[in-house]
């Protein structure tokens, strides 16, 4: 369900199409997702949100090693994103009408990864503002390269700016480094 979401969105997304990518029926469907679908993407964004939680937040979170957290978060992103057809799920949520049911949930979880960023990068010596700051900056900047990479039709947009990003993040938590 996932891939169709992330391929037409939310709106566009029909029970049809949905029924026959995921190869169940509509009794099926409305028997573990009774609410249609919206639970179908309620469903949908709560299992990715997991997966960022497990293998990109609590890594950062609890990072002893920032570099090599850094780097794993660029690594772990690059894959994720690049395998699912370079589409942020919750950031395809919030396009259409229906952007408000999702809101708290999208919020969430970018909320979550700039804080966990944040809280790595602070570990690793950055005064707190420029940790705020340096995360949100990583976060916008790995998001827009989705966007680029889609309208490019390339991974290679997307790949060189989550390397560029690491860099900046890895530059900025070198022991001596001073504060913008």
């Amino acid at each position: 369900m996932a891939g169709v979401f992330r391929k037409r969105g939310f709106e566009s997304a029909s029970l049809s199409v949905i029924q026959r990518e995921a190869g169940l029926g509509r009794g099926s469907l409305y028997h573990f997702f009774p609410d249609g679908k919206t639970d179908m993407a309620r469903a949908v964004l709560e299992q990715v949100g997991e997966w960022f939680e497990e293998q990109i937040f609590t890594p950062l979170r609890t990072a002893h090693d920032v570099p090599q957290a850094i780097e794993a978060m660029s690594r772990e992103v690059a894959d994720y994103f690049t395998s699912r057809e370079s589409v942020c799920l919750f950031a395809a949520m919030t396009l259409g009408q229906e952007q408000d049911t999702f809101a708290e949930a999208v919020r969430a979880y970018f909320t979550d990864w700039v804080d966990a960023l944040a809280q790595a990068l602070r570990t690793g010596g950055l005064p707190a503002q420029e940790a705020a700051d340096r995360a949100l900056d990583a976060v916008a900047a790995i998001q827009g390269g989705l966007i680029l990479a889609r309208a490019y039709g390339d991974n290679a947009t997307f790949l060189g700016i989550v390397a560029r990003t690491e860099q900046h993040l890895l530059k900025a938590s070198e022991p001596g480094h001073n504060a913008k």
